[in-house]
């Protein structure tokens, strides 16, 4: 989740200045990026509990730790919330969970060194408090009740809220954590594209993904049970967006659907007022009710479009949402995934004759049924792992394309080696974190934090 945008706040009074938005992320191939996010958990190696914000071992207390590190603090209310550094930020989820906002970078190459440094950066300030942190989907000790809550005025908007709309809302906040990756695109059917191809094919990342099998220190029967709790947070701004498959589908289709999800907040002169429920169709015509009179600026429709959760989610360029968080090689292998697919032009047609003739049906079952099953989902005369293995072919493919070379002359098809393997072996990371916790871990979680940490 995003902290306040820095957008310039010109104010917007016409539903065309919206549209412009998006048309303006596009970009020649040239300048084309690669932005990478991830989330992951915070624990006291003492307890295993998430740290709270404040204290000398809290999460305010790492942040103002790695600020060593050239990083720039970014306060709210007095508080140390955030850090900026190159174009990259570092933020908190709602329970703590620390969130690198990685810069636009022309590579997975540059990418995996980003994420490495910061995961080298953060082991460090951690130790000397006596911290660890790890990559999963779903939080797999604490209850709901047993995690912090940060001080972010956002945070508290949607804490009231999600309860409204949702039964799983809260633990999606405090619970869960992801990778995605942020792509660009060359024009609207460019986008376009882009968006049916990903959005088709997000069930297969989040069946290779699929981390996320404990929930209070038990097996809860999902493979990704962080993809599960998305079906029940709040569907006014979740799924998978069955218009974008429509003829005319584009900028103005999503604009629309944007107008309709419901507000959280607006941000003003340093104050987050609640506008939860309020149409932003409302806000366009001065009469949103908590702000009357008063038009909404680009800031507000910036921060707007960050409160839709689709699978794939389209700002100035395109978002895949649909893995959970894991190791390093993870961290590097989901761009790999999408950058393969996506930014080859070969790549991307056979990645779009893979999936153009799925039903609306089919690509709900494949959303609705690998949380459960993964990559044993059955699929046609097949399986989940039957597209997965041909998916990753074209992936890598793509990638040898693109012959964007390391210094040891390596090009970036190395970083699906790892999926490659999940596919080959048929299990995955959740699949074999239950197998040691019925084995070698006697059935408890705890070893999760210690063999899995950064």
């Amino acid at each position: 989740m995003s902290s306040p945008s820095h957008v310039a706040e010109t104010p917007i009074t016409d539903r065309n200045e919206l549209v412009a938005t998006l048309a303006s992320g596009e970009k020649p191939k040239a300048q084309w990026r690669i932005g990478t996010e991830h989330e992951k958990f915070g624990f006291r190696l003492d307890d295993l509990r998430p740290p709270t914000f404040d204290g000398e071992r809290g999460i305010e207390a790492l942040l103002t730790g790695l600020t060593r590190f050239g990083w720039a603090p970014v306060q709210e209310n007095g508080r140390t919330i955030a850090l900026l550094r190159d174009n990259a930020s570092v933020t908190l989820e709602p329970a703590g969970q620390l969130e690198l906002s990685g810069a636009a970078l022309e590579s997975i190459h540059q990418t995996c060194v980003e994420t490495g440094t910061h995961l080298n950066e953060v082991a460090q300030v951690a130790a000397e408090l006596q911290l660890g942190f790890f990559g999963m989907g779903f939080q797999p000790k604490w209850t709901r009740d047993e995690m912090p809550w940060m001080p972010k005025g956002r945070y508290r908007i949607m804490r009231e809220y999600m309860p409204k709309v949702g039964s799983l809302g809260l633990d999606m906040m405090t619970r869960t954590c992801t990778v995605q990756v942020n792509l660009d695109y060359a024009a609207e059917a460019d986008m376009v594209k882009k968006f049916r191809v990903s959005l088709a094919l997000q069930p297969i990342a989040t069946a290779l993904f699929a981390d996320s099998p404990f929930t209070e220190g038990k097996p809860n029967g999902y493979l990704s049970y962080r993809s599960h709790i998305w079906t029940d947070t709040d569907a006014d701004r979740t799924g998978m967006l069955d218009f974008v498959f429509e003829d005319g589908f584009g900028y103005e289709r999503y604009v629309d659907y944007l107008l309709d999800v419901p507000m959280y907040f607006s941000y003003r002169d340093g104050v987050y007022h609640d506008a939860s429920g309020q149409s932003f169709r409302d806000f366009m015509v001065g009469k949103l009710p908590v702000l009357p009179g008063q038009l909404p600026t680009l800031r507000d429709w910036s921060d707007h479009m960050t409160t839709a959760f689709p699978e794939v989610r389209l700002k100035k360029y395109l978002e895949m949402r649909g893995a959970d968080a894991g190791p390093w090689s993870r961290l590097c292998a989901l761009p790999a995934f999408w950058v393969g697919l996506l930014y080859d032009d070969a790549a991307l047609d056979a990645a779009w004759d893979l999936v153009r003739d799925f039903s609306l049906v089919e690509r709900h079952a494949l959303r609705d049924g690998v949380p459960k099953q993964a990559l044993n989902l059955p699929f046609r005369n097949g399986t989940v792992r039957d597209l997965a293995r041909e998916a990753l072919k074209i992936a890598v493919a793509g990638l040898q394309r693109r012959a964007a070379r390391n210094a040891d002359g390596q090009d970036e098809s190395h970083f699906l080696d790892v999926l490659q393997e999940i596919v080959d072996s048929g299990l995955t990371p959740a699949e074999r974190k239950l197998a040691l916790y019925h084995g070698e871990w006697g059935q408890s979680v705890d070893p999760v934090f210690k063999q899995f940490a950064y």
